[in-house]
């Protein structure tokens, strides 16, 4: 009797039951995840709150106690309320002009700034094109290493009597002053840079066959930016503490010589006044120099 093969019938795949610890460790986990990033969004708040309040926090400490020991010991230091009530005009008032010198803040500082502005750019120029040269050609970085390091030691005011004895003017020689002042630091970064280009670089370069002025646009200056702008900053921080410094020996408009003119006047509170210009000023001019940095090298200069 032959065998009867029963056809045997499989029943539908039943669809899949979710598994409920599953589901909730899922739970649990988009959950931590949420936790996460509100933490982390909630710390960078605290991070920007803290930026802007610490530094404020601080500077009323500071003006608190400065303002204590005013009132405890008059006659010397004017206290901030002091300040503030001698020096109004300068303050809410800097852009008067009255003729000759007696002018606001503003077209002080605005005259130191152009002068900070000829002298600088030209030991941004000079700075950069030699320390190119000197991080290239090592005979000649180290036949110039001692002389950049005895020159770079010398302050800004010691180069204005021979600057006054050459060039017998006032204004060429607080140019000289500030270009002889921030040249330096400009050279020494960029020759750091271009001694620090990676040997790819250089060899991409041989294959390409690059000219040399190719090779300085291409790659020489792209490579060593972030430390050309670390010089800039240097250089420019410097330039204006020797503009400062030498107005106050050279006269004329410009906001060293209103700080010593105020103090032969015995007008204590218009020099803190001009102080705090300064260290604005100070101030815009590194960040404006970082942020160029910032844009140009594409992130990788120091803030």
């Amino acid at each position: 009797m032959p065998f009867e093969v029963q056809k045997m019938t499989t029943s539908p795949v039943s669809e899949s039951v979710p598994d409920p610890v599953a589901a909730q460790a899922e739970k649990l986990l988009a959950a931590a995840q949420a936790k996460q990033i509100a933490a982390s969004k909630r710390r960078k708040i605290a991070d920007k709150a803290g930026n802007v309040l610490m530094p404020l926090l601080t500077i009323g400490l500071l003006l608190a106690v400065w303002e204590g020991l005013g009132q405890a010991f008059p006659g010397g230091l004017p206290s901030p309320s002091m300040v503030l009530m001698e020096a109004q005009e300068l303050i809410f008032n800097p852009f008067y002009d009255r003729g000759g010198v007696d002018k606001g803040l503003f077209w002080h500082v605005l005259t130191s700034l152009s002068r900070v502005g000829i002298g600088f750019g030209l030991a941004a120029v000079c700075g950069v094109l030699l320390g190119s040269f000197l991080g290239t050609v090592e005979w000649a970085r180290k036949g110039t290493d001692p002389i950049i390091q005895v020159l770079r030691t010398v302050p800004p005011l010691a180069w204005l009597p021979i600057s006054l004895a050459a060039l017998r003017e006032a204004q060429p020689s607080a140019l000289f002053v500030i270009f002889i002042t921030s040249i330096w630091p400009i050279v020494i970064n960029t020759m750091v840079g271009v001694r620090n280009i990676p040997q790819d670089y250089v060899n991409v370069a041989k294959v390409l066959r690059l000219t040399p002025g190719e090779y300085f646009f291409k790659i020489m200056l792209p490579a060593a930016t972030p430390h050309i702008f670390t010089g800039l900053r240097i250089g420019v921080g410097m330039s204006w503490l020797a503009i400062v410094a030498s107005e106050m020996l050279l006269g004329g408009v410009g906001i060293g010589f209103f700080i010593w003119d105020q103090y032969n006047s015995s007008r204590m509170s218009d020099i803190i006044v001009a102080l705090i210009w300064v260290g604005l000023v100070g101030f815009i001019l590194d960040r404006l120099v970082a942020l160029l940095g910032q844009y140009v090298s594409r992130g990788t200069a120091a803030d």
